[in-house]
């Protein structure tokens, strides 16, 4: 109980509004962070209002407001139970709705040139028995040929950027140690932290002062940075990390699964590695360029430290699929990135049109890369308007997913990836979701 309660009073400063949704925001952040579990039974209503100094009925309000959300349940004569948490699982399983723009993915592999395939092909590997711990050497020679490269060291095939990012974690973590991430981040990344007990600090990485200042202070075990920012889309400019790292002997986990979609003509960020290159994992995916069902991607990193992710990566899996990397190797060589940008722009830009004709009270800043908007709602609560968006058909991904600690709560994330009828649907469903709630 005591420890709950610094919990709540350290988060209620965090939301703004009636005391109410303060308290119910703030236990919403312990449920999405982990604290609260599912099954875990809330404390009464008259103990809790006693030890964060609210009315019973304030705190009777925010339970409410957490039932109505499906966080949690009243049961009579018993108390009220966490039900569920907000997390990444949730954005996959959940959002089986007419229009899904809560995750950031290839919707589906049209945009593809099929190569002609003989089956027998891909059941073929250097080994025969497919057990080849490294992965494919066709498709790890494809891969560290191009932007995976690292300055130095070799290609490991996982099964797609989330394995990546679980076993440099896994790898470079401890339970209490922590590890300096964007604010807002990756939700996938922050789950991956939080399995491992590490505490992620989240930092405004693309302010050198700032990020230097979170080194002197917190004494990180590793820094996670992304080339191309999700939810945000921003491509920033982050060798000062790269060289703050390399300066205190710390590591460098850089998320490039989004590298290579920038759009309008621009640059793909170059590696940090090449800052660091001997304390860089950088981990990269063909889940945004081919499709994601492949669950195809790759690590580098510097070859004492490769070899340590490996036999991490041999304790969960054995071997990522011989079948999909020699198909996702036939892909490679039969298509190019250039189209699916090309057309990934258009889709941008007619889904940002729609969004100022319909919603001109919301704003966001034009996204440089990646496959998603970052917007922020006026005066409104996120994970609430995406209750509502669900009633609408359409499933949208809350900003507090993206945070440490639940902020960001007026924002939401939106993938602009969808074909453009089922975005226009969508943008059209928000808009009436957005007038129910005035």
């Amino acid at each position: 109980m005591e420890a709950l309660v610094t919990l709540v009073l350290d988060r209620i400063r965090l939301h703004q509004g009636p005391p109410s949704r303060r308290l119910a925001g703030a236990l919403a952040d312990l449920a999405q962070t982990g604290a609260l579990a599912p099954g875990d039974r809330l404390p009464s209503e008259r103990e809790l209002a006693q030890a964060v100094g609210m009315s019973r009925g304030t705190v009777a309000t925010a339970f409410n407001a957490l039932c109505e959300e499906g966080l949690c349940e009243r049961r009579h004569g018993s108390g009220t139970y966490v039900t569920r948490t907000r997390s990444m699982a949730g954005l996959l399983t959940d959002a089986v709705l007419p229009a899904d723009l809560s995750t950031s993915v290839v919707p589906d592999a049209s945009h593809l040139a099929m190569p002609p395939l003989d089956p027998a092909t891909l059941l073929r590997s250097p080994s025969g028995h497919g057990y080849d711990a490294m992965g494919d050497p066709r498709l790890r020679a494809l891969l560290g040929s191009g932007d995976a490269a690292a300055a130095d060291g070799s290609v490991l095939i996982t099964g797609g950027a989330q394995q990546g990012i679980d076993l440099a974690a896994r790898t470079l973590l401890r339970a209490g140690e922590r590890v300096l991430v964007g604010d807002p981040t990756y939700v996938g990344a922050l789950a991956a932290f939080r399995r491992t007990g590490a505490h992620a600090v989240a930092v405004d990485l693309t302010d050198p002062g700032a990020t230097e200042a979170a080194f002197a202070r917190h004494r990180p075990a590793a820094v996670y940075v992304a080339g191309v920012g999700n939810p945000t889309g921003a491509v920033p400019d982050l060798r000062h990390v790269a060289e703050l790292a390399r300066a205190a002997g710390v590591p460098l986990v850089e998320d490039r699964a989004l590298a290579r979609l920038v759009h309008d003509g621009a640059a793909p960020p170059e590696p940090l590695s090449l800052v660091h290159p001997h304390g860089t994992v950088t981990v990269g995916s063909l889940s945004k360029v081919l499709w994601g069902g492949l669950r195809i991607g790759w690590l580098t990193a510097p070859e004492a430290l490769l070899a340590r992710i490996t036999e991490v990566k041999l304790d969960s899996d054995l071997a990522t699929s011989a079948v999909a990397q020699r198909l996702a190797a036939e892909l490679l060589e039969h298509n190019s990135v250039g189209p699916w940008l090309a057309e990934l722009a258009r889709r941008r830009d007619r889904f940002t049109a729609a969004l100022a004709d319909r919603l001109p009270d919301w704003s966001w800043t034009r996204p440089a890369g990646g496959l998603s908007v970052w917007v922020r709602l006026p005066g409104a609560d996120g994970d609430r308007f995406a209750a509502l968006a669900r009633e609408e058909g359409v499933a949208v991904a809350p900003g507090s997913l993206f945070s440490v600690d639940g902020r960001h709560r007026d924002h939401l994330r939106l993938s602009f990836a969808p074909p453009p009828p089922v975005a226009d649907q969508a943008v059209a469903a928000l808009a009436r979701a957005w007038a129910r709630r005035r």
